[in-house]
């Protein structure tokens, strides 16, 4: 496949056909499920341990043949053999894009493409491992204790510095693997440049016991390389404190040698900040950094969890690319959560995405999809530079659990917007709990908490499919000017996810669902996901307008009216 102009989906028989579908849509899952016993049968499916249930979906099996034409026409599966073969559809930048790659076993056995395959003059799954090897002798190092601070004791805290890919993804990984972390060793993570991110992850914390990963690949990033100067101030101060730092440049060098790391591949400047060029560990340009967390942007992750949780987490990465590239487009798991997508955005109207995981170790995983999602494919341009022809991305957002219930749910229910929304659960949770008293009001003494949880996931989807009707409120001896607050109308789209339990595997095949959903929409739409220039213009205003805000008066002439009166009411009450 070549990098030639995208197929304009608009213009395909299949979205014709869908638009026409969509003209006087009128859905009824009541209906649908009335009429075919076997519609949750024929609609759910498996991709590795996770079974994905699209029957409350709204589509029929005219809806879904147009959209698998649809994924034909604009060729998802040659574009996908393009993509994990090293081809450049990231065409902006020029680049291959490969994270399917960071997750290839070592000594797989009939891998696509084979076995220590070249791309741009570098043996891909040789580099990988390598930099994977190295990852892992660190990370027992200091999970054993053999790495040390500067005063010899063993490493209790590390600290990732990073933003954007190089914290959503390590983050809601840690927090979702909290159950795997080793006893004695925890992890924090500093993103924001707002000083008080640094201060607080800082508060509390032993110099002598603490390690700081700087995650930047090259190294320059102003966020990072700003907290990772002020945590070599930390260091630097509080080891002196104690009386185990002598103030001299020899003694400082030592400390930040024996207390920082480096993920990046800049190693000029990584010497320059006085960390010691074997403790840097590299990615590749072919990696963007929402697809990174599974490179050695985990660092601080696999020192949590150790190499074997590790290798499990890949493993489960590359079980969903290897559906994404064998299954059959009409059981492919991504390719028909990213076609209802589709469907929800362009033909129905859908603005925003729910993410709803029933498990509260996945609190941050709505935070890391809409990176993943919305850089991805916040695009108004195609691959080839012409405009698109469609709506393009999601609004993701999402709670964990009943918190969501107590909170958004009303919206979803019985508001005006179509919501589609993934429901996420797992049958074993880490802890299984009882109460063993109950409330003498349902919950009986010894009931299993995780039941009555899951009682919640199945009814939450079940109301939202099928609603309540005026007649069913009128059952209940609700008064008659009551009735029409209490119907819900139904027929609101979702997805359910169940998993066996939130293992590493179960994460990593997660992770690369999601993944795969954003390429088939970035296909379909024939916008390159893989670039993120939206992002570049606010940043290089604020170095701009820095001198400005630090009180410049001749800076501060220069900005527009708005930015002017901002900033000087700013000094004025920084004053």
């Amino acid at each position: 496949m070549t990098e030639s102009a995208p197929v304009d989906p608009t213009t395909t028989d299949a979205w014709k056909n869908l638009a026409a579908i969509a003209d006087g849509f009128s859905p009824d899952l009541r209906g649908w499920f009335a009429d075919d016993a076997l519609r949750a049968e024929r609609y759910t499916f498996q991709a590795a341990d996770l079974t994905v249930d699209l029957s409350k979906g709204l589509v029929t099996e005219e809806i879904l043949a147009n959209l698998l034409q649809l994924a034909k026409d604009v060729d998802v599966s040659g574009r996908y053999a393009a993509m994990i073969a090293g081809q450049h559809i990231n065409v902006t930048e020029d680049r291959a894009v490969l994270h399917t790659a960071l997750r290839r076993p070592k000594d797989g056995e009939g891998l696509v493409p084979p076995k220590g395959f070249i791309v741009d003059g570098q043996d891909i799954d040789a580099d990988v491992h390598a930099t994977l090897d190295k990852v892992y002798a660190f990370a027992d190092k200091v999970r054993s204790g053999e790495w040390t601070g500067v005063t010899g004791k063993r490493i209790e805290t590390v600290v990732n510095i990073g933003i954007g890919g190089s914290d959503l993804g390590p983050v809601m990984v840690y927090e979702a693997l909290k159950p795997y972390v080793q006893a004695g060793i925890e992890a924090r993570f500093v993103s924001n440049i707002d000083p008080n991110d640094v201060y607080e992850k800082t508060a509390g914390l032993d110099p002598e016991t603490t390690l700081f990963i700087v995650a930047s690949k090259t190294f320059g990033t102003l966020e990072t390389l700003t907290n990772a100067r002020l945590a070599r101030e930390w260091l630097w101060a509080e080891l002196s404190a104690v009386g185990v730092l002598e103030d001299t440049d020899e003694a400082r060098k030592g400390a930040v040698a024996k207390h920082f790391v480096a993920v990046s591949t800049a190693l000029d400047k990584v010497e320059a900040f006085g960390i010691d060029p074997e403790n840097a560990f590299g990615f590749w340009d072919w990696v963007g950094g929402r697809y990174s967390v599974d490179s050695a942007i985990g660092t601080s992750v696999v020192i949590a969890i150790g190499p074997d949780n590790w290798r499990e987490f890949l493993a489960g990465f590359h079980a969903v690319d290897e559906h994404m590239r064998t299954a059959a487009l009409h059981e492919n798991v991504p390719v028909l959560m990213g076609l209802l997508n589709v469907w929800y955005t362009n033909f129905l109207g859908a603005q925003s995405h729910a993410v709803l995981p029933y498990a509260q170790y996945l609190h941050r995983f709505a935070a890391y999809l809409q990176q993943l999602t919305m850089e991805s494919n916040g695009k108004s341009v195609r691959w080839d530079g012409s405009p698109v022809t469609s709506d393009t991305g999601e609004i993701f957002w999402g709670e964990p659990g009943t918190n969501g219930q107590h909170a958004f749910y009303q919206l979803i229910h019985q508001g005006t917007r179509l919501i589609p929304a993934d429901f996420i659960a797992v049958a074993n949770p880490a802890h299984p709990l009882k109460d063993a008293t109950g409330d003498g009001a349902g919950v009986e003494p010894g009931q299993d908490v995780h039941t009555l949880f899951m009682a919640n996931f199945f009814a939450q989807t079940k109301a939202l499919a099928f609603g309540k009707t005026a007649d069913e409120v009128r059952a209940e001896g609700t008064k008659e000017s009551v009735v029409p607050a209490r119907e819900f109308a139904g027929n609101k789209p979702t997805t359910s996810i169940l998993a066996p339990a939130l293992t590493p595997s179960v994460v990593g095949q997660l992770i690369a669902l999601y993944e795969h959903i954003v390429f088939v929409e970035g296909t379909v739409w024939g916008i390159d996901s893989f670039d993120q220039w939206g992002v570049e213009l606010g940043k290089q205003l604020a170095l701009q307008i820095t001198p400005a805000v630090a009180g410049d008066a001749a800076a501060l002439e220069s900005q527009d009216s708005s930015s002017k009166s901002l900033i000087a009411k700013y000094l004025e009450l920084r004053k």
